[in-house]
């Protein structure tokens, strides 16, 4: 028997023992030291008592919001961001809370205020970063896209069952080719009797696997603008695919969707997106929903943190007790108060018709920044256990980078609040820019 033979026959020998075959050790039988995130923290991060300035309904959905997650998908969530599977049992739980449709009124929909829309986003985002793309995807994205630029008869048909969550909706502007650079999209869309014909792909689809009804942006190959179009899931000629090997947000089911001579009736067309710019109006009300959800995820770092540093011992003492963790802490929860106020501050300049454009991307961009900061001390101070998405911070580590770059990456929100406070738009290289002017 050769040495590499009987290497082989030991191995097989071994594999057939149950020593080899277990399944791991559940982490608080594993780690007795500290709770895991499936149970868990109660909040701590409202320092400056924040909810002192809700309304008593905006306190309502807040605690509301935060009893659904601590109780149905905290103890699930690590289990199917592991598997990259959507837990699609807690659909239901997430639809009793009325929180679907977000500021629509009528047709349903909750009538929120955007402050009380902004809060649901942060509390679900504090639990799990991928529940609440979920749903600002199908609500702040495509609901709203159909409430802001919808006929009356698609508002009738489509908003009552989204808002209930019995139908999902997704939201694609993106494609392979044009991320940042939406405005220069190829997806065509050609007037034929009755209806028209799309061509295209698109690309990074959240809810794009299983939405039963599709928000498309096309270019009208008559004017060159960009057509809104509403396209349901078993369209002849419309397929969908799982993008897989993502390291965040990996419950979210993004897709790849593809369009070849997929027919949509006129009625489907949506009449109120004529140019690239209509979807300003809904990109504007997502920007500050998208902003709220860093706000959330560093919430939930911070209260984990807190609670693994009072329980976790080392150097016969409790990590808080040693001035560098209570100083990371700090910042930590520094951090956490100065994006609330500012994700406030949004709200309410929304709420009074003031909110501009450069605003809101601010907001987005500064928010996701200090959340980076946040969920990166995070990390460090749950050392070996920081990689551990039983523990939340790995998984919301991983989680805040997709955040970070969609709905604008962090370099084109700040040119976008560049643009409006000197005057200059610097999108495109000058060299490029002179060019185009010859």
């Amino acid at each position: 028997m050769t040495l590499h033979s009987k290497f082989q026959d030991e191995t097989d020998k071994s594999a057939k023992s149950s020593y080899f075959n277990l399944p791991p050790l559940d982490v608080s039988v594993a780690f007795p030291q500290a709770t895991p995130a499936s149970t868990f923290p109660p909040p701590a991060s409202d320092y400056y008592q924040f909810d002192d300035l809700l309304s008593p309904e905006e306190q309502a959905i807040r605690k509301k919001v935060r009893e659904c997650m601590e109780k149905e998908v905290a103890p699930v969530m690590t289990e199917y961001w592991e598997k990259a599977e959507f837990p699609f049992q807690i659909v239901p739980k997430l639809a009793a809370l009325r929180i679907a449709g977000g500021t629509i009124k009528g047709y349903g929909c909750p009538g929120l205020s955007i402050t009380g829309s902004a809060i649901s986003t942060s509390e679900v985002a504090r639990v799990d970063a991928s529940c609440s793309t979920f749903i600002l995807v199908h609500s702040s994205l495509a609901m709203l896209t159909i409430a802001l630029c919808g006929s009356e008869e698609q508002k009738q048909k489509y908003l009552p069952s989204l808002a209930q969550l019995k139908t999902i909706a997704c939201w694609a502007l993106t494609e392979p080719d044009y991320g940042s650079d939406a405005s220069a999209l190829k997806t065509t869309a050609t007037k034929v009797k009755g209806g028209w014909i799309l061509e295209g792909q698109k690309r990074w689809i959240g809810n794009g696997t299983f939405a039963d009804v599709l928000v498309i942006f096309a270019r009208n190959t008559t004017t060159n603008q960009i057509n809104g179009y509403l396209v349901k899931k078993d369209s002849p000629g419309l397929t969908a695919t799982k993008i897989a090997n993502k390291i965040g947000l990996r419950i979210v089911q993004n897709g790849d969707i593809l369009l070849k001579k997929v027919f949509v009736p006129d009625e489907d067309r949506l009449p109120g997106v004529n140019s690239f710019q209509d979807t300003s109006k809904v990109l504007a009300v997502s920007r500050v929903m998208v902003a709220w959800q860093p706000i959330g995820i560093s919430m939930g770092v911070y209260d984990m943190c807190q609670r693994y540093l009072k329980e976790r011992k080392q150097f016969g003492a409790p990590l808080a007790a040693f001035q560098i963790n209570q100083q990371k802490l700090a910042l930590m929860l520094g951090n956490v108060q100065a994006m609330t106020l500012v994700g406030w501050r949004l709200c309410k300049l929304y709420e009074e018709g003031k909110m501009t454009p450069g605003q809101a991307s601010l907001g987005k961009s500064w928010i996701t920044l200090r959340a980076r900061e946040t969920v990166s001390l995070g990390r460090e101070l749950l050392g070996g256990n920081g990689i551990l998405a039983d523990f939340l911070v790995a998984k919301a580590f991983c989680d805040l980078e997709p955040i970070y770059t969609y709905e604008g990456t962090y370099d084109i929100n700040s040119l976008v609040t560049g643009r409006e406070i000197t005057g200059f738009a610097s999108f495109k290289p000058a060299a490029l820019s002179q060019r185009s002017r010859l």
